[in-house]
């Protein structure tokens, strides 16, 4: 197999998203083997001067989630979890679970939980809570979702989150949505894994992922913070304005929500990283585990994260996440069948709402990361996304 992309055609297809004004800037990198093609297009801020930069520190937002997964895992092969422990002795907050009758039910109309909620649920967003994909007010179960500032419900407040024992205290009040292992539910999973992480280790989230996995993989500019320091290379993120058509500041460049420490270190999108960081944390995931000589993860664990570890049943009603050709294993998505070109069986990763996505493909020892500054308009994978992946699949050649 050659080693030898051609990325001809990617760059002129990423230009045209700034060139029309529809994103600020973009860094994109492919990676086949030690070929490595970075590529930083437009500008750090709507209208400005500066050029986006390959060490540009993005919001990285969902693709936050497999960080936490190889978090949980670490600990999984340090023997301190095992997948089908019971979560509520580190979680007592979980302990003794009631479960809606039905998803419109009102919240006192429960039923007992069938078990106990363990560290593959949480893995697998099986625990039986999640985001509820329907028009805000749709259940009765979403507003003190968007009261508690549990996530999944109206878009994140990063700075109204509450601290991390007062968030599961308040998730821990309400019921859950579906039996444990009955179904996949987007995105509590992740958070809880990080609150798992903290309360296993006794270390903060942001401490262990810096001893564990960041300064083994030299991800330096990854954390839950920017310091004041880098915060000249924080770009503006941005949403888009239906109202006016036009692109409106979500998170300012100069008095960003990420210049200071969260309440709230989440697993399932609280992180900020770089392109070339990013990169590592994939090689690292193609390479079994290693970084070089140095064993960061088990091949096992590895392995296990990037199989599809879900029963079609417990993917009903998520063909918005997964169409016909994804699935989940344990903190991120699987390819399952190849419907697009670059959908490959056993390619793995993640997309993120801020406008990121990074997928990792074993078949081909191929690496794809997306940085944008503009937030997702909806669940449907925006138009760059699929650009940015036809083109860098095109970069494989023949």
């Amino acid at each position: 197999m050659s080693q030898t992309l051609q990325p001809t055609s990617l760059g002129a297809a990423m230009r045209g998203y700034v060139e029309r004004g529809e994103i600020p800037g973009i860094v994109t990198l492919i990676a086949r083997g030690d070929d490595i093609h970075v590529d930083t297009i437009g500008t750090m801020t709507t209208g400005g001067a500066e050029p986006m930069r390959r060490d540009a520190i993005f919001r990285i937002a969902s693709i936050s989630k497999p960080i936490a997964g190889a978090a949980t895992m670490m600990l999984v092969d340090a023997g301190k979890l095992h997948l089908d422990d019971a979560v509520d002795r580190w979680l007592p907050e979980l302990a003794d679970r009631k479960v809606l009758r039905r998803i419109d039910a009102q919240l006192d109309d429960v039923t007992p939980a069938i078990r106990r909620i363990t560290v593959r649920d949480l893995l697998t967003f099986c625990l039986g809570f999640g985001s509820v994909m329907a028009m805000p007010g749709t259940y009765p179960i979403q507003q003190p979702i968007r009261d508690g500032y549990l996530g999944g419900d109206g878009p994140p407040n990063r700075m109204r989150m509450p601290g991390t024992d007062e968030w599961l205290r308040r998730l821990g009040a309400l019921p859950l949505m579906y039996q444990p292992g009955e179904r996949w539910a987007y995105n509590t999973g992740s958070d809880l894994q990080g609150v798992l992480v903290q309360r296993v280790s006794g270390k903060s989230l942001e401490d262990f992922l810096r001893e564990r996995l960041f300064d083994p993989l030299g991800m330096k500019d990854t954390s839950f913070t920017v310091p004041a320091s880098k915060l000249h290379r924080l770009p503006g993120c941005y949403c888009f304005d239906r109202e006016s058509r036009k692109l409106e500041v979500f998170d300012s460049a100069g008095n960003p929500e990420w210049a200071s420490p969260p309440a709230f270190e989440s697993g399932a999108g609280g992180l900020v990283s770089t392109v070339d960081d990013y990169h590592a944390f994939c090689r690292m995931l193609l390479n079994k585990g290693r970084r070089d000589n140095e064993r960061v993860l088990s091949e096992a664990a590895v392995e296990a994260m990037t199989r599809d570890q879900l029963l079609p049943a417990q993917r009903q009603g998520s063909d918005m996440f997964f169409g016909r050709h994804s699935s989940w294993g344990l903190g991120m998505a699987v390819n399952i069948h190849a419907q697009k070109p670059w959908t490959v069986p056993g390619r793995f990763g993640w997309d993120g709402g801020y406008g990121t996505s990074a997928w990792s493909d074993p078949k081909n020892d191929f690496i794809g990361i997306l940085l944008t500054q503009r937030l997702m308009d909806s669940p449907e994978p925006p138009p760059v996304f699929t650009d940015f992946w036809m083109h860098a699949y095109g970069a494989l050649g023949g």
